[in-house]
């Protein structure tokens, strides 16, 4: 085989060269940029003392079709009026304080309190690379209450809507922080997402008796100031002094009137995004 040419071969040379540089600041790029690993969706997990073992253990998965999804950017938790700023560090469920209830001890008005917790999660891409954990952001500025009425021994939510200040959001980037407030879920523009419960919730037995009570939830979000009507699996526990609230909406961008974020064509994420929420109501 004839050789190259000097000048050839160091032209080769010089673009493999700078291939491999490429290839090698691309996956530093990736593995910089994106997190490889996140909190975990939220659910609620029953304390020892309800369940009767140490440490207490899951609360069981839910039946089939009825777990929360995860996915996306979105909203909400914590304080009513407070601007804390949420933890993004948490990386399994928290557990929930509930023991058995009657049912008419339930009946009252419950505000948001302290613990609670909402923000989106959303897959982010580097070019045609999906990163290997989903982006988190989430909040603890929250404000709302629910109305529990007790009819005999069934227990109803009858009216529950909350405010999440959006615009507070954080997760571990703060360039990802600063993003949302101009593009995808535009904060600036729209500060604040908002739930309101259309259908009473019928409280199950067994968010009563000390465990996780899987249910569903009809309401109507206001995301990036566009109301959609919408149904999501919820995970309840209730007890003399709280009730905990979980559940997730995943969407398509485009549902809320949104666009997926893009940064120059080249970070950009999935075509669905994850509102997920865990509320803790305490008696007003």
């Amino acid at each position: 085989m004839p050789k190259l040419p000097s000048r050839k071969r160091s032209l080769v040379l010089l673009i493999c060269g700078g291939a491999a540089v490429a290839v090698a600041a691309f996956l530093v790029v990736y593995f910089v940029i994106f997190p490889t690993s996140s909190p975990k969706p939220f659910k609620i997990t029953p304390s020892a003392s309800a369940n009767g073992t140490q440490g207490g253990a899951a609360g069981g998965a839910p039946p089939s079709g009825e777990g929360p999804p995860s996915g996306g950017y979105g909203a909400p938790p914590s304080q009513e009026g407070s601007t804390k700023e949420p933890s993004t560090t948490s990386t399994g469920p928290k557990a929930s304080s509930a023991a058995p209830v009657a049912a008419s001890a339930a009946a009252g008005t419950w505000k948001i309190s302290s613990g609670s917790e909402a923000g989106y999660r959303v897959r982010e891409k580097l070019a045609f690379l999906p990163a290997q954990s989903d982006a988190v952001g989430r909040t603890s500025s929250i404000t709302g209450q629910a109305t529990v009425a007790t009819t005999g021994s069934t227990v109803k939510i009858s009216a529950a809507s909350f405010d999440v200040a959006v615009n507070t959001l954080k997760s571990d980037r703060s360039m990802r922080d600063e993003k949302i407030h101009q593009i995808g879920l535009e904060s600036d523009r729209y500060p604040t997402a908002t739930f309101s419960l259309s259908t009473p919730i019928t409280v199950p037995a067994t968010a009563l008796n000390g465990k996780v009570g899987h249910t569903t939830v009809t309401g109507v979000f206001n995301i990036h100031g566009v109301s959609r009507t919408e149904t999501v699996p919820l995970e309840l526990s209730v007890s003399s002094t709280e009730i905990q609230a979980v559940g997730a909406l995943t969407f398509p961008w485009s549902e809320f009137g949104m666009t997926a974020p893009s940064v120059g064509g080249f970070v950009n994420v999935t075509e669905h995004a994850t509102m997920e929420f865990d509320l803790h109501l305490k008696r007003s």
